[in-house]
């Protein structure tokens, strides 16, 4: 009896997707809801599971396939599901041994070839200077100097006398800059198409850039007092929560408190009207090896720090396992942006449309600072807002900034309500 694997019902407006890999190959067992094949959309990676147990029949869909929804992209058999031991077996069964028998050092660029082939020459006896022993086109006419310098060895000059003298003279030896490579040959480069996500992220991009207004403003916030009400607290917090307590959950409380306070931050434009967003839903970008995803906690103003991290973690797993779903990504009337985990010192983040907003943070840095009157050092974070010019004014993106400022610089009045 055989069982069809089908692609499942896509997101609403996402027509296709694109199958990024069978995690069982053809003759190997499964299980029922074991996963079996990852398909890629322009918004999350769906894992489609095993529909029952037997052995993995026929792939009909290959890894970078274009899939729709119900669309049939392999057949398990499932009256085998007690014989497949042997199959991988005789799959690995197989050698190469023509690949074993090639010599090591027998890989050579382009160029390297066609002396080599000009030249008659065994690659065998050249040894290469290049990345894992590759031949170069240096090593090749070094060669072909050498041998032109050594006293002829018996009747060789008599057999080819014109190709190995000849070219010598004609071909000028490259001066080569040590340590560079060769302009014809050990530059590789790849070309590889975009995933789903990347070219749905260049998309919105492309899109934020067009159809917005973005203008950025800065302003600097003196972290010592998050610093050491964190670091007075972590251990506590850890033990009483089981999450760890970071800067990212109190830069979210702030600006859920400042979205609050400033309504045309957290709205949209819908048309030819303005929607004011009673909640806030902030979005929290997390860089994955797959590209940027933004998942969203949702009602923030209701929520306590710990919350706001418990939620942080889980997405962060979920965003690096692939495991996001739509509902996680989709919406959100605020974002925001941590570049100074990888050193950032200072950035002008891109809209997230229909967003109005975009908060960046950055690395803390140590800094001389005025105050009353002394020079002191203070460990300080650069902010950067950018924001649409169309339904936010310049003073509102502003005084946006300063009550984060404000909040994260006086943790206790916004951790009391007061």
């Amino acid at each position: 009896m055989t069982i069809e694997v089908k692609v499942p019902a896509l997101p609403e407006s996402v027509s296709d997707g694109v199958v990024v890999g069978w995690h069982k190959q053809p003759g190997e067992p499964i299980r029922r809801d074991e996963a079996l094949v990852d398909i890629e959309t322009d918004k999350v990676v769906l894992e489609v599971p095993a529909p029952d147990d037997g052995v993995l029949e026929q792939i009909l869909k290959n890894d970078g396939d274009t899939v729709t929804a119900d669309q049939v992209i392999g057949i398990i058999n499932k009256g085998n599901a007690g014989a497949p031991e042997l199959q991988p077996v005789a799959a690995a069964a197989p050698e190469s041994p023509a690949n074993n028998s090639l010599p090591q050092n027998a890989a050579m660029g382009p160029a390297a070839r066609k002396l080599v082939a000009e030249h008659h020459i065994d690659p065998v006896q050249i040894s290469g200077s290049g990345k894992d022993g590759r031949i170069t086109k240096a090593d090749v006419l070094d060669y072909v100097k050498r041998q032109a310098a050594e006293p002829a060895v018996a009747p060789a000059p008599v057999v080819m006398p014109a190709a190995a003298a000849s070219p010598a003279p004609v071909r000028a030896e490259p001066r080569l800059t040590p340590g560079l490579p060769e302009f014809d040959e050990d530059r590789p480069q790849k070309r590889v198409p975009m995933t789903r996500l990347r070219a749905r992220i260049a998309e919105r991009l492309l899109q934020a850039t067009q159809t917005t207004a973005m203008l950025t403003t800065f302003n600097e916030v003196n972290m010592q007092p998050v610093i050491e009400l964190r670091a007075k607290h972590k251990e506590a917090f850890e033990k009483s929560h089981g999450v760890k307590l970071g800067f990212m959950s109190f830069f979210v409380k702030a600006s859920a408190e400042a979205l609050k306070r400033h309504p045309d931050i957290n709205a949209s434009i819908d048309g030819d009207d303005i929607v004011y967003h009673g909640y806030c839903d902030i979005g929290i970008a997390i860089s994955t090896e797959r590209g940027l995803v933004v998942p969203i906690l949702r009602n923030v103003e209701y929520m306590t720090l710990a919350e706001i991290e418990t939620y942080i973690m889980e997405f962060s797993d979920k965003a690096r396992a692939a495991k996001l779903e739509m509902e996680d990504i989709t919406g959100g009337t605020f974002t925001i942006s941590n570049g100074g985990v990888f050193g950032s010192m200072l950035s002008t983040p891109i809209l997230n449309p229909p967003q109005s907003a975009i908060l960046g943070m950055h690395k803390i840095q140590e800094r001389p600072v005025v105050e009353n009157g002394e020079i002191v050092v203070r460990p300080i974070m650069y902010l950067a807002l950018t924001y649409d010019h169309r339904i936010v004014d310049g003073r509102s993106a502003v005084t946006f900034v300063t009550t984060i400022k404000e909040l994260l610089e006086e943790p206790a009045s916004m951790l009391l309500d007061i």
